[in-house]
């Protein structure tokens, strides 16, 4: 079925993606899975592209573009590649700077803004803690007022972007009285003293993505380093994370059908007991049925977009689309492992690799379990 979403110029904007995503991305893939992380130039190179700036004002160097629908495609074409690009860019881009564009102050916006777009300040969001997971409102840094300063102290962990990030928007304690409603968000730039990043964190999947633990210890900000109001942060948290969950959604389909393509490829190709092994009826069937989730799933993911785009989805449809999304991937993913055979276990094969980086999309960005917890709750349960 022919998809709606997207008019010429969304097309357009997939050709020149996809054209520098060939010529200087795909090379060097195996390159950014031995070094756990994306390179400077990767990000300096995207930026130069114009793929940094979507939702940042001309003012500040961005495109402006006013259309989520671009930011989508971006997604989409990166999702192609491997699951880990819009996980990385979808955080600096997609889901950290619109917490300084929409809620900075005008210094904020022109100190940092413009390295955002350019590449040369990269952005990573710290809010998941060692013993908090998907409860932010249950989140132990603290940032205590000392003087005209914050102290905060508090650690945060599988921080993408952590690693090499140059600002991080940090939620802290502020008002431990209110409980959630005491929530701050600080950017905290990395070369403040007692700032120190973890080690690269040993993960199942997504190697390229550069994902860490944060420390602070007695690091010193000012009231110039507040994002948004001050003990709104969980308020603000709640705000942005419908996007973030919508990327994710965008995401997931993406990188699925293109494995399920290239699965039904193989299975063309791929001969036992005298055929095709795509031929044999229960191969057949499971095909069948795993294009038809995609299609159905990428349906209500294009009808969440657009009402994104049109500042019309709420909360509860974003959490929709993030838990069935990700659990259509991983089921779809799995079928593709299978008919692979033994080669569908093997790192070399693009379908295993992306089988294991699909399964944290169940977890992050609040688990699938989370999501269901919120839909009931929408549902009067």
């Amino acid at each position: 079925m022919k998809r709606a979403l997207y008019d010429e110029d969304h097309e357009a904007f997939r050709d020149s993606v996809r054209t520098w995503l060939e010529r200087s991305v795909v090379p060097h893939t195996e390159q950014y899975i031995a070094d756990k992380a994306l390179p400077r130039e990767f990000w300096l190179e995207a930026g130069a592209q114009g793929f940094l700036g979507l939702e940042v004002p001309e003012e500040y160097g961005g495109a402006e573009a006013g259309d989520y629908r671009f930011n989508a495609v971006l997604l989409e074409e990166l999702a192609k590649v491997n699951a880990a690009l819009p996980s990385c860019v979808g955080i600096h881009a997609d889901i950290t700077a619109p917490y300084l564009v929409e809620l900075g102050t005008e210094e904020q916006k022109k100190r940092w803004l413009p390295g955002v777009v350019s590449g040369e300040t990269l952005l990573a969001i710290g809010m998941t803690e060692p013993s908090g997971g998907s409860d932010l409102a249950a989140l132990k840094t603290t940032a205590v007022r000392d003087g005209d300063d914050w102290v905060i102290n508090g650690s945060k962990t599988f921080i993408t972007n952590g690693y090499s990030c140059d600002v991080v928007v940090v939620a802290a304690r502020t008002a431990p009285e209110l409980g959630p409603k005491g929530i701050t968000l600080f950017a905290v730039e990395a070369d403040k003293e007692g700032f120190q990043r973890g080690r690269k964190l040993d993960k199942v999947g997504m190697e390229e993505a550069d994902t860490s633990e944060l420390f602070f210890e007695n690091v010193r900000v000012s009231d110039a380093e507040i994002v948004g109001e001050l003990n709104q942060g969980f308020i603000h948290m709640m705000q942005k994370l419908p996007q973030e969950r919508l990327g994710c959604a965008v995401s997931n389909v993406a990188h699925a059908q293109q494995i399920l393509h290239e699965t039904l490829q193989y299975t063309k190709d791929r001969e036992a007991f005298g055929a095709s092994i795509g031929s044999l009826q229960h191969n057949k069937f499971q095909l069948a049925e795993m294009f038809t989730a995609i299609e159905v799933c990428e349906a209500y993911i294009d009808r969440c977009v657009e009402a994104h785009a049109a500042g019309e989805l709420t909360a509860i449809d974003a959490a929709k689309a993030k838990w069935w999304s990700s659990q259509v991937q991983s089921d779809v993913l799995d079928g593709c492992v299978q008919l692979h055979g033994g080669y569908g276990f093997m790192n070399e094969y693009r379908v295993a690799r992306a089988w294991r980086d699909a399964r944290v999309t169940k977890i992050w960005a609040g688990s699938n379990e989370i999501m269901k917890e919120l839909i009931g709750r929408d549902l009067g349960l």
